[in-house]
């Protein structure tokens, strides 16, 4: 079976470097990564890029060359830089820090059209560490939000 991980964990902050990989392919298998997240409007943002498995059937991110799609060459972290609408001047935004965003990552057979699904994961990307407490600010004019670490 055809395994996506995310290391450290499926769940970090949403600025933390993480490893992706894929295990359970066959040797130099030409297989395409995707990601996508559905934003709080309701907006689709996506990446994709094609790679070969290594000769143990493995990818890691951090070590193997995209040959292209939204970027190439070495991109640990390229399926998540690399997210874009497919409307023009549609910027990801966030808005309620107390919510992940959710980042789908899938892998599909071959290089050309993408019906062949043969693994996923979701990382949940968290805008708020554990136990920071938020507290609104209100004071004449002012308004503001300030966060303290635990």
């Amino acid at each position: 079976a055809v395994r996506v991980t995310v290391l450290p964990s499926l769940r970090c902050l949403f600025d933390d470097p993480v490893q992706i990989r894929v295990e359970g392919l066959q040797p130099r298998q030409p297989v395409t990564l995707r990601a996508s997240l559905v934003d709080e409007s309701g907006e689709l943002f996506q990446s994709h890029s094609r790679y070969l498995a290594g000769g143990s059937g493995e990818l890691d991110l951090s070590r193997s060359p995209a040959l292209g799609g939204s970027y190439s060459g070495v991109e640990p972290m390229g399926l998540l830089w690399s997210l874009q609408s497919k409307a023009p001047y549609k910027r990801l935004a966030k808005k309620n820090v107390l919510t992940p965003f959710c980042v789908d990552l899938e892998v599909y057979e071959g290089h050309g059209d993408l019906s062949r699904l043969l693994g996923k994961c979701t990382n949940e990307r968290w805008f708020l560490g554990e136990g920071v407490k938020r507290i609104s600010v209100r004071e004449g004019r002012l308004k503001a939000t300030l966060f303290l670490p635990p």
